[in-house]
């Protein structure tokens, strides 16, 4: 990647992934897209256009007139939201992806896919979940994910274009506020723990979902998107993930340094139904052997720092 667009540039991993980007390839490089003008750092370090993602001719115009040469598509409704609205999630993460799959084949642009672990289902082997295996989701948001990651096969198969993805898993951040999704509980636990000493979670106890710290995910988008394309056997898709663990398994690792902190639950029908259907732990070996995927943060690693920045963020002692 030299000259990059990302598309939901606003959101949850975009907010974070493009000053990563700066920090790399120069903001002048990476040109942020949203549907909406952005806030804070990313309305100032580097070029910005607006976009809807579903406008395939503006994306193809802003795609020629930057140079672009890869286009990192971000922009997604998440699951709990899409679950909300089904058609409005579909028109968005599958119409809206389609039509940048057709800007970045128009320019001959790699092009980046974040899929999710949403795109299994409750077939799906729940322990260990193999690279390849039987996927069938139940939720919008999985079935966009899952029919998407063949589209972009299919892109890559019947066109030549550099496609390019990651399943994620939960992402866990203390920079952007949860978006809606399921794994959201693993993110908004540290903000209580903080400011109320005690959470109540809407995932059930014994909920296994596989987790990541974002520092994690920034970095395996870009080695994903460098990687020599003649390792690549998979492309699209791959399973990556740092962690499994439940709500009793964070909040264990939350007391070693909060000691007094309690959890409880109140738990959400549609959520948890969400949740047990995703697997409980990912097989990561396609991506550990065709790119090198090496995630550096543990729970407690990652429990450490969320504390601490979230403690500077939230002004808390």
């Amino acid at each position: 990647m030299k000259r990059i667009l990302v598309t939901g540039a606003g959101g949850q991993i975009g907010s974070e992934l493009v000053p990563y980007l700066w920090g790399i390839y120069g903001a002048s490089n990476v040109l942020a897209t949203d549907v909406k003008a952005p806030e804070g750092p990313l309305a100032e370090g580097g070029p910005f256009d607006l976009l809807d993602v579903r406008d395939g001719k503006r994306a193809s115009e802003l795609i020629r007139s930057f140079k672009a040469d890869s286009v990192l598509h971000l922009a997604g409704i998440l699951s709990a939201k899409g679950e909300e609205n089904p058609n409005f999630a579909w028109d968005i993460n599958v119409n809206g992806t389609v039509a940048m799959l057709e800007a970045a084949r128009e320019n001959q642009c790699a092009f980046f896919f974040p899929s999710s672990i949403a795109a299994f289902g409750p077939s799906t082997p729940r322990v260990n979940t193999p690279q390849d295996t039987i996927q069938r989701p139940t939720t919008v948001y999985g079935i966009a994910k899952a029919s998407m990651e063949m589209l972009c096969d299919y892109y890559h198969a019947k066109f030549g274009l550099d496609t390019r993805g990651l399943r994620f898993p939960g992402l866990i951040s203390y920079v952007t506020p949860p978006g809606g999704g399921t794994t959201d509980y693993a993110v908004h636990i540290y903000y209580d723990a903080i400011t109320k000493g005690s959470y109540t979670s809407f995932i059930a106890k014994g909920t296994y979902m596989d987790m990541m710290y974002m520092p994690d995910a920034l970095q395996a988008v870009v080695q994903l998107m460098e990687a020599d394309p003649s390792k690549l056997k998979h492309r699209n898709a791959f399973n990556i993930s740092a962690m499994s663990f439940d709500p009793e398994e964070i909040a264990e690792s939350i007391r070693k340094f909060i000691p007094s902190f309690r959890l409880d639950y109140q738990v959400d029908p549609l959520r948890q139904s969400i949740a047990e259907s995703w697997p409980d732990s990912l097989d990561c070996s396609a991506a550990r052997e065709e790119w090198g995927f090496n995630p550096k943060y543990g729970l407690d690693e990652m429990t450490k720092d969320m504390l601490e920045k979230l403690r500077e963020k939230l002004n808390a002692r």
